[in-house]
């Protein structure tokens, strides 16, 4: 155990300020190299109890509880990197760049920026044992998303949380700032999210697209729960525009990236396979997503 100053973060009142630190996984660290190790934490109070942003605690005891159902997920964190005068790197200091279309998946001088910051960054994440799956630039210029997974049940929480420590300690190397605000610039151009794939055993069987549609139809009864833990300034992204379902109502559908739901169409033809919630925001705690999922689908868990 290992102890810090949660008054100078907020997580603590100064005349009671100690919070403790409780190691829950270990990674190589990309950094300084071996034998050095990364140490993810969870945060614990002077009294015993989790601390109030130690969404972890809660998440790990529903994994655990329902960990019969083999629940993957794999997580798009997608972000836009700043220049030091919060401008999107490569943009205009007095105006925009060129409509959206040529930087999705983009390649070329004038599509996309600071690539070098996404490349060291996946392979940070390799030599850490990151399960990162994959990169592309994504709609807007100077946004980018990575993958992670499959990872199982809280594996994806940790993971995906040292993946975010990673991109901003290369991002510091490079001089620039990532963001993780859903809708970094208003106006007509794509918000950034934190698309959550998920299955379970039952899902990923022939025959599983039923369990699909039954996990959907609970998910569609308690949206609004979900919406509450999907991210600050959501409200800015979930407009039904720029490839989102509008935040005030559930939808879902096959391929449809509109949709606050979507099934792959590639599992709708197989009839099994996972399905993706669109919903969350890029600044989404994956604890509080992934808990979600498992406690609106298969129950909640007594403390």
């Amino acid at each position: 155990m290992w102890n810090f100053d949660g008054s100078s973060t907020g997580q603590a009142p100064g005349d009671n300020s100690d919070v403790y630190l409780k190691p829950v996984a270990v990674f190589p660290d990309p950094f300084r190299g071996s034998p050095n190790i990364l140490v993810l934490s969870e945060c614990w109070n002077a009294d015993g109890t989790p601390n109030k942003y130690n969404y972890r605690h809660e998440c790990a005891k529903l994994m655990e509880a329902h960990a019969a159902h083999e629940p993957w997920f794999g997580l798009e964190q997608e972000y836009t990197l700043l220049d030091l005068s919060n401008r999107p790197f490569g943009w205009p200091a007095n105006g925009f760049p060129a409509p959206q279309g040529p930087y999705y998946c983009g390649v070329g001088t004038g599509k996309v920026v600071q690539r070098d910051i996404v490349d060291a960054h996946y392979k940070a994440c390799l030599y850490s044992g990151v399960k990162i799956s994959g990169t592309n630039a994504e709609v807007m210029p100077a946004q980018w998303e990575f993958q992670v997974g499959p990872c199982v049940g809280i594996e994806m929480g940790d993971h995906l949380w040292l993946a975010r420590f990673l991109l901003a300690r290369i991002a510091e190397e490079f001089g620039a700032k990532v963001s993780v605000d859903p809708k970094p610039i208003p106006g007509d151009w794509n918000g950034a999210g934190l698309h959550s794939n998920f299955s379970t055993k039952e899902m990923r069987v022939e025959g599983g697209m039923k369990h699909i549609e039954a996990a959907i139809k609970k998910l569609e009864g308690r949206h609004k729960e979900h919406i509450a833990v999907y991210g600050e300034g959501n409200e800015k992204r979930l407009t039904g525009r720029h490839e989102t379902g509008a935040i005030d109502q559930f939808s879902y559908g096959v391929a449809n990236r509109g949709a606050s739901i979507r099934i792959p169409r590639e599992c709708a033809a197989k009839g099994y396979g996972y399905f993706e919630d669109r919903r969350p925001a890029s600044n989404a705690d994956p604890y509080r997503i992934t808990g979600i999922l498992m406690e609106t689908i298969y129950g909640s868990v007594d403390n």
